[in-house]
């Protein structure tokens, strides 16, 4: 095991595996000390366990249960539960919070205010109190996902949104350089589980309010808060990748 990683060691080590394999940079992360968990929800997470399997290392994996997901969602979290025989810690909103935002705004508010108070209830919250148990986190995020949050995504990097007072971070993008038919052609060559909704015109697949299929040449993340502005859409969950 290595030591967890001080903030001048993470920018060395981002350099130092900027070009290495996905699994290379995924051992990287298994390795460090501490409690480190590969956060679940798409196909590229999906990638990272079936990675993480082959490793022969001891992974944990957690998901976030916003209460909104599409059945075939849920569906997909049990299939990969049973095929990799791991547990996956759901992670839950606070129902209080969910409870006084619907009383007072109803179920569908995000179409009128956007969606940033809902995702901060279902998905922020619940995120950062599970991530003040780790010291580290391994995503699926891409440079190409995104045009205007993430084309910047280092392999490694302090975790300056979620990082406790004196206790840092770390967060591991091992398919940061990937595109999104490197992460199919994986899942077709592997035969890994995926969500069925891909084949109904799904790419990025969130709460099912809030995601819709995108057509032939629409950007992945147009399927997303579509009625919002196109080339800033993140819920917060990944909310450093924004540039001021």
């Amino acid at each position: 095991m290595t030591a967890i990683p001080t903030i001048d060691l993470v920018d060395a080590l981002a350099s130092e595996y900027a070009n290495q394999s996905p699994s290379e940079i995924l051992a990287l992360a298994l390795n460090q000390e501490g409690e480190i968990a590969i956060s679940f929800s798409g196909a590229e997470d999906v990638v990272l366990i079936d990675m993480a399997s082959h490793l022969g290392k001891p992974f944990r994996v957690f998901s976030l249960d916003t209460g909104r997901l599409h059945p075939e969602t849920y569906q997909f979290i049990e299939t990969v539960r049973k095929h990799y025989n791991i547990d996956i810690e759901i992670c839950f909103p606070e129902s209080e919070a969910v409870q006084t935002l619907v009383k007072n705004k109803g179920l569908f508010s995000f179409f009128a205010d956007g969606h940033q108070e809902c995702c901060g209830i279902r998905k922020v919250q619940p995120l950062r109190k599970k991530l003040t148990t780790l010291d580290g986190w391994i995503t699926g995020q891409r440079k190409d996902q995104s045009p205007g949050t993430r084309h910047e995504i280092p392999v490694v990097q302090a975790d300056t949104s979620f990082s406790g007072e004196g206790k840092q971070l770390i967060k591991y993008n091992p398919l940061a350089n990937w595109s999104s038919a490197d992460v199919w052609n994986y899942i077709r060559m592997m035969e890994i589980p995926y969500n069925p909704l891909h084949e109904k015109g799904f790419i990025s697949i969130g709460c099912e309010p809030c995601t819709r299929a995108v057509l032939p040449n629409q950007h992945e993340r147009e399927g997303r808060w579509w009625w919002e502005e196109a080339t800033h859409k993140e819920c917060g969950l990944h909310a450093a990748n924004i540039k001021k």
